[in-house]
């Protein structure tokens, strides 16, 4: 159902390239020591090690960090830094399929729901992306991701999120758009309206958001994501987080899609919009993870 590349895709390989010439995994982890100890914290080298390593790179980073110094990576930079850079530096540490799985958890803990962050999600990850976020889910809180989210969804939406959780939706190899944009024009001259319409006419509220994003990401995965990037800072204030979740979760994924998708929709570059919106060692962070 979604035109979507495996983190194997043909993207993935702009996003590699780089980080695997003289990947030194000792060399990485001595420079982050030397950037954490003593007075003071070397922001530029911990950028410069965490935006140009794969996620895989940055596992080994981090195995090797605790076997040399004892300490888990993560609680040196989480006293190290504050804010949306220790957010986003905290972020990149996890694998996408752990950082997506601590999302659901944050949605659903405590009193009350975010269901938009449980619909954004699952309604936009392939099957083997849902597989693998369900296995960290089970790996890192000891519960089942689907039991979890039929407990705290209910109705047409938790039927929806439970059959997506299933991972066994038909996504066929190669998507052919011509194909599908006829589908779209079949139904458009069935019921006299696009599928969007309808759904907006037909349903409401989180059920609504769950319909549009499934038909959405199936239309046009980069262009959803290249979207949802430009809601995040149009406007007043920049939602931070999704910035974060978005160009972290996609990096290895299809992000060169995203920017091209988001230049040629919005006539600015991605890179540009998300240096204006932020400040500071995030803005940085960030940058350097669009280039």
């Amino acid at each position: 159902m979604q035109p979507v590349q495996s983190s194997e895709g043909p993207h993935a390989c702009l996003a590699k390239v780089r980080s695997h010439e003289g990947f030194d995994v000792d060399r990485d982890a001595k420079k982050l020591y030397k950037a954490c100890k003593g007075m003071g914290t070397d922001e530029t080298a911990i950028i410069e090690i965490l935006s140009s390593r794969t996620s895989d790179e940055r596992q080994q980073i981090k195995q090797k960090y605790k076997t040399k110094y004892g300490k888990d990576l993560e609680e040196v930079l989480k006293s190290e830094l504050s804010g949306n850079f220790e957010k986003t530096a905290l972020a990149l540490l996890d694998r996408p399929s752990e950082y997506a799985a601590r999302q659901l958890q944050k949605a659903m803990k405590g009193m009350g729901t975010d269901e938009a962050v449980l619909i954004e999600i699952l309604c936009s990850r392939t099957n083997k992306e849902i597989s693998a976020i369900k296995e960290a889910y089970q790996r890192l809180f000891n519960k089942s991701l689907e039991s979890d989210v039929k407990g705290d969804t209910s109705g047409n939406l938790r039927k929806i999120l439970v059959s997506l959780l299933q991972a066994d939706r038909d996504e066929g190899d190669e998507v052919d758009k011509e194909l599908a944009g006829q589908d779209a024009k079949d139904l458009y001259d069935l019921i006299g309206k696009d599928m969007e319409e309808a759904i907006e006419e037909e349903t409401s509220g989180d059920l609504q958001k769950a319909y549009l994003t499934l038909v959405r990401c199936a239309r046009d995965l980069e262009g959803y994501f290249a979207d949802r990037l430009y809601k995040a800072m149009k406007g007043t204030g920049t939602d931070e987080d999704t910035l974060i979740s978005i160009i972290i979760t996609r990096a290895e994924v299809d992000l060169q899609g995203i920017k091209a998708k988001f230049q040629e929709k919005y006539q600015k570059s991605l890179s540009d919009m998300v240096s204006s919106d932020t400040s500071g060692d995030f803005r940085k962070l960030l940058v350097a993870l669009l280039h």
